[in-house]
């Protein structure tokens, strides 16, 4: 029988995982690329970028990996080596190793194809909430075959790498030289954890390129480490009174010295129109469904006739790719900061929101949503700060015509808006409802019969279903006494994707706004440009409030041309974008700009290290006041 004197069986235990994240993660990355080989090119040097930053982080992640293993064999008694026992823990250990591995690669597929991204953020908070996030995957997804497929690949990769191994024909480490072992590997791990970071693949011009060259399971553990990013320490910054004088500067705001926050009066001349409002975020609606975009025709026929009638906003950008930001820039009007959305961030209780001015004039605010609020930490925010919070556990069984994970149908969430309405109404009350919608999701899935495309095909389907409910809601609205009364305000909380080449693919953000009520606005559309964030006091506006205000949004119907701008951003990269030009910032305090025409970036990025640029400025300006506003516990009421 062949030995083998100068190896140990700990040491081929721990080769064995190595190689099988590598092998494995080279896999993933060769099969994602096939999924969108269009999108990332088959030029030589992008093939490149991936196959060698791909080893590195691959390396990079591998070397993190085996650490728990190693801690474990490091305990392992040493009378207990040799033994058969020993080589079944060992086999084991392989087992459950290899099967995180073939899940991780698993998961990494279907989370391409759903965002077209390594794990990130998004993925992080998935872990948070597995009811969700496991009922998507069994109501999207074969799970059963998903599941046979992870154990014949686990117990094939076992096999290949246990297959030849003896416990006679290896020797076995002592405590001593588990223990250099050990120290060897945690000085490989602490190293790797100061020194490397999920940055340096990000070097391409191609953000599908970039993407692919990562790997998933590290890129989850640093969008975890970097879930909070604090904007000072990351990003560029100006003095911070120079910040917020130039906000208060381009709001044509009185100024003055020293500036300790935003809060400012508006005063409208123009009587008060005290309608009740309700305010409709879509779930994933990109501009692109509705027929005005010229892309689509036919997704949204509701929609697309209702737009006749409104006051449609042609030009308007989501602040992000999440719905919690798309709640936190329409409550709170407020730019992105980097890392986790406002929604889900501690000390977020008594804020200035949208509720904080109807409140104020006598109004009752709602937050009516089809899930579970305790997703995204939405209860608890939506009811620290002014509103009532109204989810499905408001909804009997009987009252339920179908739901999925995320929700109950659209149209059982519109029927028990009204409910709620006309339940106010009876008491001679005002309100302002915000409803946040959940059937244009995956699994896509919705009551047959209602559209003339079957439940479960794709998010087209979704998003006509969704097209019907509102149709359905506004007729049975237009029954009400309270309808003739009312602003109804249809958006998106974001688009249905934001994956593109570029880092922020602009018209990734583009989602649709219009304001109807037609017993006081006049059909119109208006094409300047607008932010997510403007939403709040240009609303206001159309129904001549005066209040006092911290929002960092304007009233597109009050201001002077010019000085539009937008923001969009990734939980790491912020965007600024004014007339023709795109402003990135990332961390390590970086700030690039980009040429833009037609929403789209047509050239390459500029470095604006030294603040040359005027956009710069002005974009650090608002991203930089927004961190200190909210840090500072300036965007109280």
């Amino acid at each position: 029988m062949k030995s083998h004197p100068q190896l140990t069986i700990e040491s081929k235990f721990l080769t064995n995982i190595f190689l099988s994240l590598v092998l494995l993660s080279t896999l993933t990355r060769l099969l994602l690329w096939s999924l969108s080989y269009k999108e990332a090119s088959l030029h030589v040097n992008n093939f490149l970028h991936t196959i060698g930053y791909g080893l590195f982080y691959d390396l990079a992640n591998a070397s993190l990996f085996v650490l728990p293993f190693m801690f474990i064999i490091w305990l392992t008694p040493f009378r207990f080596t040799g033994r058969k026992g020993h080589y079944v823990l060992l086999l084991v250990l392989n087992f459950i190793a290899v099967s995180i591995l073939v899940f991780n690669a698993i998961g990494e597929v279907l989370f391409w194809d759903e965002f077209s991204t390594r794990f990130n953020f998004i993925a992080v908070d998935y872990l948070i909430y597995t009811t969700e996030v496991i009922g998507n995957i069994r109501q999207s997804y074969p799970i059963g075959w998903i599941i046979a497929l992870l154990l014949l690949l686990s117990i094939i990769l076992t096999y290949i790498g246990f297959r030849k191994i003896n416990l006679k024909t290896y020797r076995h480490l002592n405590f001593k030289q588990r223990t250099q072992l050990g120290i060897t590997l945690f000085t490989i791990a602490v190293l790797n954890y100061l020194f490397i970071n999920n940055t340096f693949h990000q070097e391409n011009e191609n953000q599908f390129v970039n993407e692919l060259a990562g790997n998933g399971m590290y890129e989850l553990f640093s969008a975890y480490r970097n879930n909070e990013l604090n904007y000072e320490q990351f990003y560029p910054t100006l003095p911070i009174q120079y910040a917020l004088h130039s906000i208060y500067e381009q709001k044509s705001l009185q100024q003055d010295k020293p500036i300790k926050n935003l809060e400012f009066s508006v005063t409208e001349h123009k009587p008060e129109q005290k309608l009740n409002v309700i305010l409709i975020s879509v779930e994933s609606l990109s501009a692109e469904f509705l027929a005005y975009e010229g892309i689509r025709k036919g997704v949204t026929p509701f929609l697309d006739s209702l737009a006749e009638h409104s006051y449609l906003f042609t030009n308007v950008y989501a602040t992000g790719t999440r719905t919690v930001r798309g709640l936190e820039a329409l409550s709170l009007s407020i730019p992105p900061t980097p890392g986790q959305s406002i929604v889900r961030r501690p000390n977020n209780e008594n804020l200035f929101t949208l509720s904080s001015v109807f409140n104020s004039k006598g109004y009752e605010s709602l937050y009516i949503y089809g899930g579970y609020g305790y997703f995204d930490n939405m209860n608890y925010f939506f009811s620290h700060n002014g509103y009532q919070v109204i989810d499905r556990t408001a909804l009997e069984s009987e009252e339920i015509d179908y739901e999925n994970i995320w929700g109950v149908a659209d149209e059982n969430l519109f029927t028990l808006a009204i409910r709620e309405i006309d339940q106010r109404a009876a008491n001679q009350k005002r309100v302002f409802a915000h409803i946040m919608t959940t059937s244009n999701h995956r699994p896509y899935t919705y009551p047959e019969g209602r559209i003339d495309i079957p439940s479960h095909t794709s998010r087209i389907g979704a998003v006509k279903y969704t097209d019907y409910a509102i149709g359905e809601f506004i007729r049975n609205a237009s029954k009400k006494e309270w309808f003739n009364n009312t602003v109804f305000v249809i958006t998106a909380d974001h688009c249905a994707s934001s994956a593109g080449k570029e880092e922020l693919p602009i018209e990734k953000y583009r989602i649709p706004l219009l304001i109807y009520a037609p017993a006081f606005i006049k059909p119109a559309v208006e094409t300047r440009l607008m932010s997510q964030i403007d939403i709040a006091p240009t609303l206001l506006g159309l129904l001549n409030f005066s209040y006092k205000s911290k929002f960092m949004g304007y009233d597109l119907l009050h201001l002077k041309r010019g000085v539009e701008r937008a923001f969009i951003s990734t939980y790491q990269r912020l965007g600024y974008m004014k007339q023709d030009s795109l402003l990135i910032l990332s961390p390590q305090h970086v700030a690039l700009v980009y040429p833009v025409a037609n929403n789209k970036i047509t050239g390459k990025g500029v470095p604006d290290k030294a603040k040359r640029y005027k956009i710069t400025r002005e974009g650090i300006s608002w991203y930089e006041a927004a961190g200190y506003l909210y840090k500072n516990n300036k965007l109280k009421l």
